[in-house]
C-alpha cells in the first residue's frame, strides 16, 4: 500500500533532523589540509571517501566503505546533483545489481522520525518536512550521518552484497532514477579476501542436482555402496504395476549408468529350498564384496555380484525386523521385535539375546559398544551395551507419538539420529537430546559421511492428497553433522511419496555423490553435488605509472569448474560491462591515464550460480611523476588541462575510446584559447608564473560533472575529480584544499594527480 502525504511511509527509517553543521571554509580548508600531509598524495584507503554517480548526474559520496565494524559505524553521507522533484532514502541496503530496486535495507519503517540507520531527505516544502524527514539543500544537496551495521532487519552482508544507497521513497518506489550505490564491506570481507559476492546464490553455496534415473532394480527399498568393490547394491520388492515378472531380490547395479550386473532372486525359504525372495534390508558389506541382507520372514542371506542365488539360514521364532553387522567376522545382530539376537550367519545359530523393554529397530555404534532401540509407540529411547548384551539405560523420545521414521547412528561422533514424522531428533552418544530438526515430509531415512562431516537425511511426502499437508513430493536435506547447520540446499524430491514404502539413502564416501530410493516410482535417483564458484584469489586495489604493466588475478573453485569474466566499471560500479576476450584468471594490460578510478572485477559462473571479487580500484598516475615550478611550465599545463575533454585513448583489453572531441589551448607563451564543446564534463584550466604572467584556460560544455585545474603560487596545474560535497558551504573538498593553499601563502606545492576523464573507455 503506498501512502499518501500525511501517512507514515513503510520505506526504510525517517531521519532526526541534524544540528548546525556550519564551518568556515577556511576552517575546513585547514582541517583538510591538517589531515592531508602536504604534497602527499590521497590514497584510496578505507578511511578515504568514496563517490558514485547515478543516472541523472547525481553524485553520491560516502565517508569510509571497507573494514567496517559488523557490529556497528557511524558513516556520512553526502549528496549534489538530485532532483527536487521527488523524496529519496539513504540507507544500507542489499545491492541487487542495476535497474533492480536496492532492498532489503537496514533500518525499516521508523514511526518516530528518530533512525538512525537510515535518512529520509524531501524537497523542500514537502509535507513530511519536519520532524520525519530531511529537506535537500541548494542545488540538491544533502550531508547526513547514518549507523550501519553488518546484519540486521532481514539484511545480512555477510551472505549478499550490500551497498549504501539513495532510493526513490515511499511515493515513487519504482522510479530507479534515484538509485545511486557504493558498494560497502565489513570487517573480514575486505575487497581481495577469499570467498567473493554470490550474485544469485552466497558464494559457495553446495546443492545436488539429479542426474540419473535408474528403474533397472524393481521397486527398491534399501541400498548400500559397497566400500571394496564399489558397486551399488539394491534390495528390491516386486512392483504391482509389472505382473508379467516377478523382480523381487538383491541387485548389483553399476552406480554411473544403473545397469545392473547381477540380480540374485533366489534364497533358502523355510525348508531350505530356493525361493524368490524379496530382499528387505541390506545388513553391511561382506569383505572384498558382497552383502548380508534380511528377506522376509525370518531369512538372513548373503550374496555378491555373479552369483545366482544367495546363500541362507531360516532364523525361529517370531518376524525379524531390524538387522545389523554383528561384533565378529560371520555373525549379526538381528531384532525379532523387542527381542536383541547376535546369530552366525552360517548356521542361524544365537551366540546371545536380551530382551528389551519395547522396540522393534535398532542401530548398532561398534565404535562405542551399545545399540540404541527406538520404541517410538511408549516414546523411549533404549541402550544396549555390546559387551555385557544388557540394557544401561532409556531415555525419554519427546513428542514421539506417531509414525516411526528411522533410526541411525553417526559413526563419527556416536550420535543417535531418530526420524519421527515430520521430525529427527537427535541424541548425542550419553543420550542427551542436543537437537530436534523440523522437516515439511515424513522423515525416513539418514545417511552419514565421515570424510564431510555431514549427515543426509530424505523425507517423503503422506501421498494422501486430500490432505492440505501434501504434495506428492519429498525431499532431500544435507546438515554439518557436528553443528546442524543446513550444509545444502534443500531439494525436492518430486513424486516421492511415502504409500508403497520407506525411501533410503547411500552416499558416496566425500558426498559427491548420492543415491536416493522412490518406491512408489520404482526408481533410484542418482543426485550429484554441486558448488557455486568461491573466490580462492582475488585482487586488490592497484596504483599504477602510465604505461606500466597491470596483471589482475583472480581464481576460484566451484563444481562443474566456473568459467572467468572480467568486467570494467567506468562509472564508479553503477554500470559493469565484460571485457572482450577476457576469460582467463589473469588480465594483463598497460595502464592509461584514461583509466584512472576505473574498477575492476572477476565474475565467476557455472550451473549453481555466479560470483563476483569485490570490485578494486585502478589509480593511474602520470609517468613523468610531479610538477615543475615556473609560470611557463603552469601556464601550459593549465591550457591542456582545459581544453582536454573527451575520449582521446585506450584501455585495457577489449575497450574503445568514445567521447566528444575536444581542442585544448596552447598556453606555453602565456596565451590561452577556448576549447570545442564536449560530451560530458566541463573543465577549466588556469596558471599563472611567479613573475604573474597569465596562464591559458579553456573549456568544453557538457553534460554533467567537473574538474578543476591549475596552479597556486606557480606551481604546474593540477587536476583532480571533485570530492565530496560540503553541503553546509557549497565548496568542494578540493577547491577548499586550494583556497586553504593561497591562506597559507605562495610557494605551496601542490601534489598533482593523475587527471581523471569524465568520459573515456566505454
Amino acid at each position: 500500500m503506498t501512502p499518501t502525504p500525511g501517512t507514515p511511509p513503510t520505506g526504510p527509517g525517517r531521519p532526526r533532523r541534524p544540528g548546525p553543521r556550519r564551518l568556515s571554509a577556511a576552517a575546513v580548508a585547514a582541517l583538510l589540509l591538517a589531515a592531508v600531509p602536504a604534497g602527499a598524495a590521497m590514497s584510496a584507503d578505507a578511511a578515504t571517501p568514496k563517490s558514485a554517480t547515478g543516472p541523472e548526474g547525481q553524485k553520491l559520496t560516502v565517508s569510509a566503505t571497507t573494514g567496517l565494524d559488523p557490529a556497528g559505524e557511524k558513516i556520512r553521507v553526502t549528496g549534489e546533483g538530485y532532483g527536487l522533484k521527488s523524496g529519496i532514502y539513504v540507507a544500507l541496503c542489499k545491492d541487487n545489481g542495476a535497474n533492480r530496486v536496492p532492498s532489503p535495507c537496514l533500518g525499516g519503517a521508523d514511526m518516530s522520525g528518530g533512525s538512525k540507520n537510515s535518512q529520509w531527505i524531501v524537497p523542500p516544502g514537502d509535507p513530511y518536512e519536519g520532524e520525519l524527514a530531511l529537506p535537500f539543500g541548494p542545488g540538491g544537496t544533502f550531508d547526513v550521518e547514518i549507523e550501519i551495521r553488518s546484519k540486521g532487519d532481514g539484511l545480512d552482508c555477510a551472505d549478499v552484497p550490500c551497498s549504501v544507497v539513495t532510493r526513490a521513497d515511499h511515493r515513487a518506489s519504482g522510479d530507479r532514477t534515484q538509485d545511486v550505490r557504493i558498494p560497502v564491506t565489513f570487517a573480514g570481507q575486505e575487497p581481495g579476501e577469499p570467498g567473493g559476492e554470490g550474485v544469485d546464490v552466497p558464494a559457495g553455496t553446495v546443492s545436488y542436482k539429479p542426474v540419473a534415473d535408474f528403474t533397472s532394480a524393481g521397486k527398491p527399498l534399501d541400498l548400500l555402496l559397497h566400500p571394496d568393490s564399489k558397486k551399488l547394491y539394491v534390495g528390491a520388492d516386486n512392483l504391482p504395476d509389472t505382473a508379467d515378472v516377478d523382480e523381487r531380490g538383491l541387485y548389483v547395479l553399476n552406480p554411473e549408468d544403473g545397469k545392473a550386473e547381477s540380480w540374485i532372486s533366489q534364497a533358502p525359504g523355510p525348508t531350505g529350498e530356493p525361493r524368490a525372495s524379496t530382499a528387505a534390508r541390506i545388513s553391511g558389506p561382506l569383505p572384498g564384496d558382497g552383502v548380508v541382507y534380511h528377506y522376509p520372514l525370518r531369512g538372513v542371506g548373503s550374496a555378491k555380484a555373479g552369483d545366482t542365488a544367495a546363500s541362507g539360514v531360516w532364523l525361529a521364532g517370531s518376524t525379524i525386523t531390524d538387522i545389523a553387522p554383528g561384533t565378529a567376522p560371520g555373525t549379526v545382530l538381528v531384532a525379532q521385535g523387542a527381542k536383541l539376537s547376535e546369530i552366525v550367519t552360517a548356521t542361524g545359530a544365537a551366540t546371545r539375546s536380551v530382551t528389551v523393554p519395547g522396540g522393534s529397530r535398532f542401530a548398532a555404534d561398534h565404535a562405542r559398544g551399545a545399540v540404541w532401540f527406538s520404541d517410538v509407540a511408549a516414546g523411549k529411547l533404549h541402550r544396549v551395551d555390546l559387551v555385557s548384551f544388557t540394557v544401561t539405560d532409556t531415555f525419554d523420545l519427546p513428542g514421539a507419538d506417531g509414525m516411526a521414521g528411522f533410526i541411525q547412528t553417526d559413526p563419527a561422533t556416536g550420535a543417535v539420529w531418530v526420524g519421527v514424522n515430520r521430525s529427527v531428533l537427535v541424541f548425542d552418544a550419553t543420550g542427551t537430546l542436543v537437537k530436534t530438526l523440523i522437516g515439511k515430509d515424513l522423515a525416513r531415512d539418514a545417511a552419514f559421511d565421515a570424510e564431510s562431516g555431514r549427515a543426509f537425511v530424505v523425507w517423503q511426502d503422506g501421498g494422501d492428497l486430500s490432505d492440505p499437508a501434501n504434495d506428492n513430493n519429498g525431499t532431500l536435506t544435507v546438515y554439518d553433522s557436528a553443528t546442524f547447520a543446513p550444509a545444502a540446499k534443500d531439494l525436492s524430491l518430486p513424486g516421492n511419496q511415502s504409500q508403497l514404502g520407506a525411501a533410503s539413502l547411500a552416499v558416496e564416501p566425500g558426498g559427491a555423490t548420492v543415491f536416493v530410493t522412490s518406491p512408489a516410482e520404482g526408481k533410484i535417483t542418482r543426485l550429484i553435488r554441486q558448488v557455486s564458484p568461491l573466490v580462492t584469489q582475488a585482487p586488490a586495489d592497484r596504483s599504477m605509472k602510465a604505461g606500466e604493466e597491470v596483471a589482475l588475478t583472480a581464481r576460484a573453485e566451484g563444481t562443474p569448474e566456473p568459467s572467468v569474466r572480467w568486467q570494467v566499471s567506468t562509472g564508479g560500479s553503477q554500470t559493469w560491462r565484460e571485457l572482450d576476450g577476457a576469460t582467463e584468471p589473469v588480465l594483463t594490460f598497460t595502464a592509461k591515464s584514461a583509466q584512472d578510478g576505473y574498477r575492476y572485477r572477476a565474475e565467476f559462473r557455472n550451473d549453481v550460480g555466479t560470483t563476483r571479487t569485490a570490485p578494486i580500484t585502478l589509480t593511474v598516475t602520470e609517468a613523468t611523476g610531479g610538477a615543475e615550478n615556473g609560470g611557463q611550465n603552469g601556464g601550459a599545463t593549465g591550457g591542456d588541462s582545459g581544453g582536454d575533454s573527451g575520449g582521446d585513448s585506450s584501455g585495457g583489453p577489449g575497450e574503445t575510446s568514445s567521447g566528444g572531441s575536444s581542442t585544448g589551448g596552447d598556453a606555453s607563451t602565456g596565451g590561452g584559447s577556448t576549447g570545442s564543446s564536449g560530451s560530458s564534463g566541463s573543465t577549466s584550466g588556469s596558471s599563472g608564473d611567479a613573475s604573474g604572467a597569465s596562464g591559458s584556460s579553456g573549456s568544453s560544455a557538457g553534460g554533467a560533472g567537473s574538474t578543476v585545474g591549475g596552479g597556486v603560487g606557480g606551481a604546474s596545474g593540477t587536476e583532480t575529480t571533485s570530492g565530496g560535497s560540503l553541503a553546509a558551504t557549497g565548496l568542494t573538498v578540493i577547491s577548499v584544499t586550494l583556497l586553504s593553499a593561497a591562506l597559507l601563502g605562495g610557494g605551496l606545492l601542490i601534489h598533482r594527480r593523475a587527471r581523471r576523464r569524465t568520459t573515456g573507455l566505454v
